[in-house]
Protein backbone atom coordinates (compact mmCIF):
# COMPACT_ATOMS: atom_id res chain seq x y z
CA UNK A 1 0.00 0.00 0.00
CA UNK A 2 1.38 3.41 -0.97
CA UNK A 3 0.67 6.26 1.41
CA UNK A 4 0.04 9.74 0.10
CA UNK A 5 3.12 11.25 1.74
CA UNK A 6 6.40 9.56 2.59
CA UNK A 7 9.64 10.48 4.29
CA UNK A 8 12.76 10.21 2.12
CA UNK A 9 15.95 9.33 4.00
CA UNK A 10 19.56 8.98 2.98
CA UNK A 11 20.61 5.72 4.65
CA UNK A 12 24.29 6.17 3.80
CA UNK A 13 24.58 9.59 5.45
CA UNK A 14 21.71 9.11 7.95
CA UNK A 15 20.07 12.38 6.86
CA UNK A 16 16.54 13.48 6.01
CA UNK A 17 16.09 14.54 2.39
CA UNK A 18 12.33 15.21 2.38
CA UNK A 19 9.54 14.94 4.89
CA UNK A 20 6.74 15.21 2.35
CA UNK A 21 7.47 13.00 -0.67
CA UNK A 22 4.57 11.88 -2.86
CA UNK A 23 4.61 9.32 -5.66
CA UNK A 24 3.34 10.88 -8.87
CA UNK A 25 1.04 8.02 -9.82
CA UNK A 26 -1.87 9.77 -11.53
CA UNK A 27 -1.78 11.20 -15.06
CA UNK A 28 -2.24 14.75 -13.75
CA UNK A 29 0.50 14.32 -11.11
CA UNK A 30 2.93 13.07 -13.77
CA UNK A 31 1.93 15.79 -16.24
CA UNK A 32 1.74 18.81 -13.95
CA UNK A 33 4.04 17.64 -11.14
CA UNK A 34 5.08 20.48 -8.88
CA UNK A 35 2.73 22.89 -10.67
CA UNK A 36 -0.27 21.21 -9.02
CA UNK A 37 -1.20 23.21 -5.94
CA UNK A 38 -2.19 20.16 -3.86
CA UNK A 39 1.10 18.33 -4.53
CA UNK A 40 3.90 18.54 -1.96
CA UNK A 41 7.30 20.01 -2.76
CA UNK A 42 8.86 16.59 -3.44
CA UNK A 43 7.66 14.11 -6.08
CA UNK A 44 8.76 10.59 -7.01
CA UNK A 45 8.39 9.41 -10.62
CA UNK A 46 8.58 5.81 -11.87
CA UNK A 47 8.82 6.31 -15.62
CA UNK A 48 11.35 6.11 -18.44
CA UNK A 49 10.66 9.34 -20.31
CA UNK A 50 11.86 12.47 -18.53
CA UNK A 51 10.81 15.41 -16.45
CA UNK A 52 10.49 19.07 -17.29
CA UNK A 53 10.47 22.34 -15.38
CA UNK A 54 8.23 24.25 -17.79
CA UNK A 55 6.01 26.64 -15.85
CA UNK A 56 8.04 26.49 -12.65
CA UNK A 57 9.33 29.73 -11.16
CA UNK A 58 12.20 28.39 -9.08
CA UNK A 59 14.93 25.83 -9.83
CA UNK A 60 14.64 22.33 -8.38
CA UNK A 61 17.02 19.52 -7.42
CA UNK A 62 16.70 16.11 -9.08
CA UNK A 63 17.86 12.67 -7.91
CA UNK A 64 17.93 9.66 -10.24
CA UNK A 65 17.95 6.24 -8.54
CA UNK A 66 18.47 2.70 -9.75
CA UNK A 67 16.16 -0.19 -8.86
CA UNK A 68 17.99 -0.66 -5.52
CA UNK A 69 17.38 2.99 -4.53
CA UNK A 70 21.04 3.88 -5.07
CA UNK A 71 21.68 7.43 -6.33
CA UNK A 72 23.08 7.19 -9.87
CA UNK A 73 22.74 10.82 -10.99
CA UNK A 74 22.32 14.19 -9.32
CA UNK A 75 21.15 17.42 -10.90
CA UNK A 76 21.16 20.47 -8.64
CA UNK A 77 19.54 23.78 -9.50
CA UNK A 78 17.66 22.55 -12.59
CA UNK A 79 16.35 25.86 -13.88
CA UNK A 80 12.78 26.53 -15.05
CA UNK A 81 11.92 25.67 -18.67
CA UNK A 82 14.46 22.84 -18.89
CA UNK A 83 14.33 19.09 -19.58
CA UNK A 84 15.90 16.23 -17.63
CA UNK A 85 16.11 13.09 -19.78
CA UNK A 86 16.05 9.59 -18.38
CA UNK A 87 18.68 6.94 -18.83
CA UNK A 88 18.02 3.17 -18.77
CA UNK A 89 19.93 3.02 -15.47
CA UNK A 90 17.23 5.12 -13.79
CA UNK A 91 14.24 3.43 -12.16
CA UNK A 92 13.12 6.37 -10.05
CA UNK A 93 13.50 10.12 -10.43
CA UNK A 94 12.76 12.45 -7.53
CA UNK A 95 12.05 16.18 -7.82
CA UNK A 96 13.04 18.15 -4.71
CA UNK A 97 13.11 21.77 -3.60
CA UNK A 98 16.33 23.55 -4.51
CA UNK A 99 19.21 22.92 -2.06
CA UNK A 100 17.67 19.69 -0.69
CA UNK A 101 20.57 17.65 -2.03
CA UNK A 102 23.19 19.98 -0.56
CA UNK A 103 21.49 20.23 2.84
CA UNK A 104 21.20 16.42 3.12
CA UNK A 105 24.78 15.93 1.88
CA UNK A 106 23.51 13.40 -0.69
CA UNK A 107 26.02 12.17 -3.29
CA UNK A 108 26.09 9.51 -5.99
CA UNK A 109 26.19 5.91 -4.72
CA UNK A 110 24.25 6.82 -1.54
CA UNK A 111 21.40 4.47 -0.63
CA UNK A 112 17.98 6.01 0.01
CA UNK A 113 14.73 4.72 1.48
CA UNK A 114 11.19 5.85 2.20
CA UNK A 115 9.03 5.33 5.26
Amino acid sequence: MIRDFMILKNLTKNTLISGNLKEASSFSDRTFGLLKKNNPQSLLFRTRFGIHTFGLIDPIDVLALDSHWKVVKICTHLKPNRLFFYNPLFSIVIELPENSIKSSNTTTDDLLSTT
